[in-house]
């Protein structure tokens, strides 16, 4: 471990409420294991894309953590730790990994959440205690997952968390992140809502939520176990995932097309409560085009203005899950 006072940079997967717990967690980890000697924390959000996701100066920094995120061969990543499938870029990173063999470095793609396996890691490993962040688990577990006990759940957002977690998707302030990781470490998911700072800018969002349905009963359609959504020129950057379930329960799977400012987007998604079992390991659909995920989940992330590209990459991806649901 480095000597004398240092400064941390933790990169995360951003707008993600799991990502966010996950660097919250392991901030505070970090905080207590070092004391006086971390001069700082800063937050650095990343999102997958075709190709190396990593700036150039991504580990230029003393110390650097990446959590929830794809792994790096660089050696300047002194922590690491990832539950996705598709944490490798390449065969050649992964058998880095494996060789390196680093006892601050860790992988596990059947965890339900990168925050619950970076708390039993810590503990297991370092006899660290996630003391008071038992309620920020449960709910990165649950989320992450998908773990909800029913759609209407996932859709209504009346918990605490379900409505940070629509926050963090959907914020465009990229201040506003770096300060909900920082009140995670410390205080209830309720506390953080309540908040002026928080509750102000959430409250049009809950709004677009309500309209959000309504879109999607206009323009999903579903077609041989599979929900398609186009919100290219709607105005709707991104909308709960699990609105297509609640609307038609029997789907197995969706696809959704998207953009915002940043990135046009291909969401793939499995039914959590499924009346016939999914098949399909949507991580490694969505690697054919770049992007990644979990075998449940996952997205291909193309640069803003790719609404073409978009749509051929969607229309492939959802005819393969067809071809799965088909019986």
């Amino acid at each position: 471990m480095l000597r004398g006072r240092m400064h941390l940079t933790i990169l995360y997967h951003g707008n993600c409420f799991d990502g966010c717990a996950s660097t919250a967690l392991f901030g505070r980890f970090m905080a207590e294991r070092e004391g006086a000697r971390l001069s700082g924390v800063r937050h650095r959000p990343m999102a997958h894309a075709q190709g190396d996701p990593f700036p150039a100066d991504a580990f230029d920094g003393p110390l650097n953590a990446c959590v929830d995120f794809r792994f790096s061969p660089h050696p300047g990543l002194h922590w690491w730790f990832d539950h996705h499938a598709s944490a490798f870029m390449s065969p050649a990173d992964q058998a880095v990994f494996e060789a390196r063999r680093s006892p601050r470095q860790f992988w596990d793609p059947a965890a339900p959440s990168c925050t619950g396996f970076i708390a039993r890691t810590l503990r297991d490993r370092f006899g660290w205690e996630a003391a008071g962040l038992e309620e920020l688990i449960h709910w990165a577990e649950l989320i992450d997952a998908a773990r909800f006990p029913s759609a209407a759940v996932a859709v209504r957002l009346e918990e605490p968390a379900l409505k940070l977690m629509t926050l963090l998707e959907a914020t465009q302030d990229p201040a506003l992140p770096d300060r909900i990781i920082e009140a995670m470490r410390h205080r209830t998911l309720a506390q953080i809502v309540d908040a002026p700072w928080a509750a102000e800018p959430l409250a049009p969002l809950l709004a677009r939520h309500q309209a959000a349905i309504g879109l999607y009963r206009g323009l999903a359609r579903l077609e041989q176990g599979v929900v398609e959504v186009d919100l290219l020129g709607t105005g709707l950057e991104s909308a709960n995932k699990f609105i297509a379930y609640e609307l038609f329960p029997a789907a197995r799977y969706t696809v959704v097309v998207s953009e915002d400012r940043k990135r046009t987007k291909v969401s793939v998604g499995s039914n959590p409560w499924p009346l016939v079992p999914r098949s399909h390991d949507i991580a490694r659909l969505c690697q054919r085009y770049g992007g990644g995920g979990h075998p449940v989940v996952g997205a291909v992330t193309l640069p803003p203005g790719q609404a073409d590209e978009a749509r051929r990459i969607g229309a492939e991806i959802a005819a393969a899950l067809r071809a799965e649901a088909t019986p």
